[in-house]
């Protein structure tokens, strides 16, 4: 049978454009079709314009320490305006920058929502396209659980373009997403309280971390309030938004960021016509070659289970192409993967947790910093970061390391690298420390904290 196509994607993501482009330069004949933006939530909603808005949101603080150095600056104002429009002009550059590199690796653009028609067959705008192969790339989306007033709360797609800036902020999660919204907006200026149901937000991390993280952030100005829900959300006459929460307090805001979780974005996606399998979670179930139960249907990236990561489904959209088209193994390995929370201050992590690695490793040893940068010695900050190691006491392997404060991403990411090559506490300590640094720090531990 003849195909149009060899390789058809639905999803101009991060994995989507990474496996058209790669299976083009293969030889592949592709096709990528996008009903909503090029490069996906990263691009658009997420990573991108997330960060330029932390980095927006750091220059409050930056303003305030300068003047310990000597510098008089003058009275500053934020104009919300300024920083939304030149986001959404930068965003627009890359929108057609993916464009282009689609272009040069002869992948065929196809503008429109896709849909499975049969298992090698794919419908976008009323016309039909076969493949030999398809690839599921659909993302996630956000979730706002349906209560009394949802209506009336945003989630983070639409967060960076509202109209007028929310000077009272009620910012609804404990993962990363609400944990930097809450951040951002507070160093913008806002008024920001942040719910959490649980008692301590960020789970799944390091318990060190997630204790720090809270000090830190409520030192900052942020409303920290855990083991509360919002109950009901009700519209003021003046425009204004009215929380209730669980503990029978109320919240009066201007706008309510929810930021609860993301879900596989598989709503119309003609699923029922082929034999792809979801689970009761509502994700994509794949095999270790990131193939359906469907043979001729591959699904990767934030519509399967794996890791909600943009470098992930970077790596694993590489991964497959180079499989299907170049006979090479499917082997990704997500051990040692370094995560960045782009909170303020940032966290960053590589590897298992204290409570993972004690299961694990029955001779656990802990090395933990706790200090002042010298930044504030003069700025007159009175943040603090917090360095961790995690060492198995039988190989001497690190097993986890961790980082609360200043450019922890930044500077996490040489210690991933060798971390992926089993360096142990002594190649830490056989290291020659950059002085004055932070990064330092995590080669000059030198005694085991018993807590």
């Amino acid at each position: 049978m003849a195909f149009d196509y060899d390789l058809f994607v639905i999803g101009a993501g991060s994995g989507g454009v990474r496996a058209s482009r790669t299976a083009g330069s293969f030889g592949a004949k592709v096709a990528i079709c996008e009903e909503l933006y090029m490069g996906g939530t990263c691009v658009n909603v997420g990573c991108v314009p997330k960060k330029l808005y932390v980095y927006a949101s750091e220059y409050a603080s930056h303003f305030e320490d300068a003047k310990g150095f000597g510098w008089q600056t003058p009275p500053v104002a934020f104009d919300w305006a300024t920083l939304r429009d030149n986001k959404q002009a930068e965003i627009s550059r890359l929108n057609g920058i993916y464009d282009v590199l689609l272009d040069n690796a002869n992948v065929d653009i196809i503008r429109g929502h896709g849909r499975l028609v049969d298992a090698q067959t794919v419908e976008v705008n009323g016309q039909q396209y076969s493949a030999k192969r398809i690839l599921l790339a659909v993302g996630g989306w956000p979730f706002i659980p349906e209560f009394k007033g949802s209506e009336y709360a945003i989630s983070s797609n639409e967060i960076f373009d509202l109209t007028e800036f929310p000077k009272r902020l009620a910012v609804v999660g404990g993962g990363y997403i609400a944990v930097e919204f809450a951040g951002v907006f507070n160093g913008l200026g806002a008024d920001v309280t942040q719910l959490y149901r649980g008692e301590l937000f960020l789970r799944g991390f390091d318990h060190d971390v997630r204790n720090m993280a809270a000090a830190e952030i409520t030192k900052k100005g942020v409303d920290l309030q855990f083991n509360t829900e919002v109950t009901s959300i009700e519209k003021m006459p003046d425009g204004a938004l009215k929380v209730y929460l669980s503990t029978g307090q109320t919240l009066i805001v201007d706008a309510v960021l929810y930021a609860t979780g993301r879900k596989a974005k598989l709503t119309d996606l003609g699923l029922e016509n082929v034999n792809v399998t979801v689970s009761e979670q509502g994700y994509i179930e794949v095999n270790k070659q990131y193939q359906t139960n469907e043979p001729s249907i591959y699904a990767l990236g934030d519509a399967t289970a794996g890791m909600a990561l943009t470098p992930v489904a970077i790596e694993e959209g590489m991964a497959l192409a180079r499989h299907l088209y170049n006979d090479e193994p499917c082997q990704l390995n997500y051990n040692n993967i370094a995560t960045t929370v782009f909170s303020q201050p940032n966290i960053g992590t590589i590897g298992m947790t204290e409570a993972q690695a004690r299961e694990r490793y029955p001779k656990l040893v802990k090395y933990r910093s706790n200090y002042r940068a010298m930044k504030h010695n003069l700025g007159g900050s009175p943040e603090r970061s917090m360095m961790k190691l995690l060492v198995d006491g039988d190989s001497d392997r690190v097993v986890g390391l961790h980082m609360v404060g200043a450019d922890a991403g930044e500077i996490l990411q040489g210690f991933a690298v060798a971390m992926r090559m089993g360096a142990t506490k002594a190649d830490f300590d056989a290291t020659v420390g950059i002085h004055p640094t932070a990064a330092e720090e995590f080669v000059t531990m030198r005694d085991p904290v018993i807590d």
